[in-house]
């Protein structure tokens, strides 16, 4: 094997994976959220652009702790993780209502990763408005990718498996 892997927030999974291949127990012990890597698809797709932070996110498991259980389950000291993430809903929520929303829920059940769809629904999507997803989880790349493309994205926690993300196209200048 080429050198060791130093395990950050930013470290795709994919990598993380492939490098350290034990790890995934480790993954599978800290949140039931995480059984979905066993899914072929989610696998490929998922794992080669999620970084740990996001995959934190999705578990609902605090950084700092998924960090320092995965380095020191491989040997690597143990590190100092910032973690910033604001609960409060944002202005633009509160003041524009939900005007399309997608429950990808059964796409998920069905192996399906509802990105496409998605960015497909949002191509025309007029600005000012909001656009709802649901999931059973925080579709962190996904949200990632959205946000990447001039939206601002909110998401949050209704229930254990019950996630809402928002996403708002500002108005250009």
């Amino acid at each position: 094997m080429n050198e060791p892997l130093t395990i950050t927030p930013e470290t795709k999974l994919g990598e993380l994976l492939e490098r350290y291949p034990q790890l995934e127990q480790t993954l599978l012990d800290h949140s039931p959220a995480f059984a979905k890597l066993k899914n072929p698809l989610l696998r490929r797709t998922v794992a080669k652009v999620a970084t740990l932070q996001q995959v934190a996110q999705v578990g609902g498991v605090p950084l700092a702790q998924l960090i320092n259980q995965l380095r020191a389950a491989v040997g690597q000291r143990e590190s100092d993780f910032s973690e910033s993430q604001s609960d409060s809903r944002p202005d633009w929520l509160h003041s524009h209502a939900v005007t399309a929303s997608l429950d990808a829920r059964p796409m998920l059940e069905a192996g399906e990763h509802p990105l496409v769809r998605v960015l497909n629904a949002l191509k025309d999507f007029p600005a000012e408005a909001v656009f709802e997803l649901v999931t059973p989880f925080s579709p962190a790349p996904l949200l990632e990718q959205v946000r990447q493309k001039g939206y601002l994205v909110f998401s949050e926690t209704v229930e254990p498996e019950l996630i809402k993300s928002y996403f708002f196209k500002p108005p250009q200048p």
